[in-house]
């Protein structure tokens, strides 16, 4: 934000401007210009969700309903975020124990906590290899492709007109160099599992974005990155319900924040689709982890599609990756170094996201 000081000065009056005119000239600039910075001034959000959504974005958490009932993580969450993800309430163990026995009480928490506050709602995951439940995980074939199918419409139906994007399938293809497929049960009832999932959930809640969600799918010139955008590309070419793409972005030492990260933002937003940063968080501490999360911010602002940024944790203490210290709160819920950076980053200004539209029904 820029709060430029103003200063008039003035020549003494001459014969042409009346010493008085002059004056009144001098005094209405030097109003003009501190309104300038009162409203400059006053248009720098002080928290993550409020300076997000002034430029058309999200700025959420991933939570867990039992924490719900932890009055400091709450107030952070309450505070902070207008977006929410729930950590583990909606995978398919947690929402389908038993076939077409189906529990919702915890990502209803949830669900409720963010819409009576005005905050979006991400819902993950619908398909995932991961987090079955047992009978799932002794399916295979055409029964596996039918209970995958049933527990997406299911769930979707359910939560229709409450989630604003789903991760419809989440981890899809391997790690290393070959770019291939992971080698899952849902993955050997046919390659078009994961098309069948999108055109399920497209029909079951058509007002809801629908992504693709995957880790190590950061650096453009990994061969898994470019394996997704192929999917990608593919799905938008023959017109398969498609409308985001979810990086989740979790860095470290092993796993660094990549020199290229924007141009892979750009580059799938270039295909039509907008781009999430879905999972975020970065190891570390001080001043290194603060001016990363600074670039991952300026990177999705730099991007127009580039609509929103989840952290997955609210204190250090919540993350999956607590050793760590990867999110923005310490373990007290106090703000971090990397907090800071982060608004900064966010009050600091971007891209203006273009105009949001209804999923087209496919």
């Amino acid at each position: 934000m820029n709060n430029a000081s103003a200063r008039a000065s003035g020549r003494p009056a001459t014969r042409l401007r009346p010493r008085s005119a002059l004056v009144s000239a001098v005094v209405g600039l030097a109003l003009v210009a501190t309104a300038v910075v009162v409203s400059s001034s006053a248009s720098a959000a002080t928290t993550l969700g409020a300076s997000a959504a002034e430029k058309g974005r999200y700025f959420g958490a991933a939570i867990a309903a039992n924490k719900l009932s932890d009055s400091t993580y709450v107030g952070i969450l309450n505070r902070e975020f207008n977006s929410v993800t729930p950590e583990n309430e909606m995978k398919i163990d947690a929402t389908e124990p038993q076939q077409n026995q189906f529990s919702f009480t915890n990502a209803d928490r949830i669900v409720n906590h963010a819409i009576s506050r005005g905050m979006k709602v991400r819902g993950h995951t619908l398909a995932w290899h991961s987090q079955q439940p047992g009978w799932m995980q002794n399916m295979s074939g055409t029964a596996l492709r039918n209970a995958m199918l049933n527990h997406v419409t299911r769930v979707a139906t359910y939560y229709r007109g409450k989630i604003d994007s789903w991760d419809v399938v989440n981890e899809a293809f391997a790690d290393g160099g070959s770019g291939a497929r992971r080698d899952s049960n849902l993955q050997r009832t046919g390659n078009d599992w994961i098309e069948a999932a999108f055109r399920a959930a497209r029909a079951a809640d058509p007002g809801a974005k629908l992504c693709y969600n995957d880790y190590n799918t950061d650096d453009w010139t990994h061969a898994k990155t470019q394996a997704v955008y192929r999917m990608v590309q593919d799905f938008k070419q023959r017109g398969v319900p498609i409308d985001c793409v979810g990086l989740q972005s979790h860095f470290n030492a092993q796993s660094p924040y990549p020199s290229n990260y924007r141009t892979t933002l750009s580059s799938f937003a270039a295909l039509g689709v907008d781009v999430q940063i879905t999972e975020l968080d970065i190891e570390g501490s001080g001043t290194q982890q603060a001016e990363t999360y600074r670039r991952v911010v300026q990177d999705c602002l730099a991007v127009p599609r580039c609509n929103g940024i989840t952290v997955w944790g609210i204190r250090d203490s919540d993350s999956w990756r607590s050793y760590g210290t990867p999110l923005l709160f310490d373990n007290n819920g106090n703000k971090k170094q990397a907090y800071n950076a982060t608004l900064e980053a966010l009050n600091a200004g971007g891209t203006t996201p273009p105009p949001t539209t209804a999923p087209p029904t496919t």
